[in-house]
C-alpha cells in the first residue's frame, strides 16, 4: 500500500485525482491533501509519504518552487498539470513522472507501477548502505568511509595521500592519482580521518603522515612519496615536529 499526498490549489482537480487513486483502493492510501502549498510544505517537513502528486500552476508558489522548498525529498514526486509544456522541466526537477489533466486511468496505473519500482530500489539501497556501514564499524581493520555523489566509498589509510581545502569544498588526493571532490569543509574531512595517521599541517591541508618522505625545515614544506610539496604552517610546525 502506497501512502500518497496530493497538492493542488483547484479543489475539483484534487477531488478528481483523489477519486482516481481511491479506485486503486488496494494500492494507494491518501494520507493528506492540500490546496495550500505552504501548509503542504509544513506537513512534509514532519511526514514522509511514499509519493507526492503535485500540481504546477498554483498561486503564491508554483510546483517547481515547491520542489525547491522541500526540505525532505526522500520520496518520489509526480507532476500533475493541464499544460503539456512542462514535461521536460518536470523531469529536470527530478520528478518521477508527469500526468496530464484530465488524468487517464491507464496512465495513472503506469505511474503507480513506477513509484513502486522506485521505492523498492531505494529501500534496497538504504538497507545495503546500513549493512556496509555496520560491517565497516565492526571490521578489525576499519576503513575510512566517504559519502559523496550518492555513493559510499571505502578506503584504507594507505589509499589517501592528503586532503586540500577549497572554501566550503575539499579534495582528497589518492595514491593512485585519483581526486575526489567533497562538499565538506576540511575540518569535517579531518574528523573522518584517523588521527594516528593524518595531521592537519596547514589550514588548507591534511596529510597522511605515512606518506611523508621529506621535511624541509628551512622552507617549511613536507614532500610526499608522490612528490607533492605541502606547506607546513608556523602555528602547526611545533606540533608536527613533536609527532615526527
Amino acid at each position: 500500500m502506497l501512502n500518497a499526498v496530493i497538492v493542488d490549489d483547484e479543489i475539483k482537480a484534487l477531488q478528481s485525482l483523489s477519486w482516481e487513486l481511491t479506485n486503486l483502493s488496494d494500492e494507494v492510501n491518501i494520507v493528506a491533501s492540500f490546496t495550500d502549498a505552504h501548509e503542504a510544505l509544513k506537513y512534509l517537513e514532519k511526514n514522509t509519504p511514499d509519493c507526492l502528486f503535485l500540481d504546477i500552476e498554483m498561486p503564491t508558489m508554483d510546483g517547481f518552487q515547491f520542489i525547491k522548498n522541500l526540505k525532505n525529498k526522500n520520496f518520489p514526486v509526480v507532476i500533475t498539470t493541464a499544460y503539456n509544456q512542462y514535461a521536460l522541466k518536470a523531469l529536470k526537477n527530478e520528478a518521477i513522472d508527469y500526468l496530464l489533466k484530465p488524468i487517464d486511468s491507464d496512465d495513472l496505473s503506469e505511474t503507480i507501477a513506477k513509484i513502486k519500482k522506485y521505492n523498492s530500489k531505494n529501500l534496497t539501497a538504504e538497507k545495503l548502505e546500513k549493512i556496509l556501514l555496520e560491517h565497516n564499524a565492526e571490521a578489525s581493520h576499519k576503513k575510512i568511509t566517504i559519502n559523496t555523489d550518492g555513493k559510499l566509498m571505502f578506503f584504507s589509510s594507505d589509499d589517501i595521500l592528503y586532503a586540500e581545502s577549497d572554501g566550503n569544498y575539499s579534495t582528497i588526493f589518492l595514491s593512485d592519482g585519483q581526486k575526489i571532490l567533497l562538499t565538506k569543509k576540511l575540518k569535517e574531512v579531518n574528523e573522518l580521518l584517523p588521527s594516528n595517521c593524518f595531521f592537519r599541517i596547514h589550514n588548507s591541508y591534511v596529510v597522511n603522515l605515512n606518506k611523508i618522505k621529506e621535511f624541509l625545515k628551512t622552507d617549511g614544506y613536507v614532500v610526499l612519496e608522490s612528490n607533492h610539496k605541502i606547506p607546513v604552517s608556523r602555528q602547526k610546525k611545533s606540533d608536527f615536529l613533536d609527532l615526527l
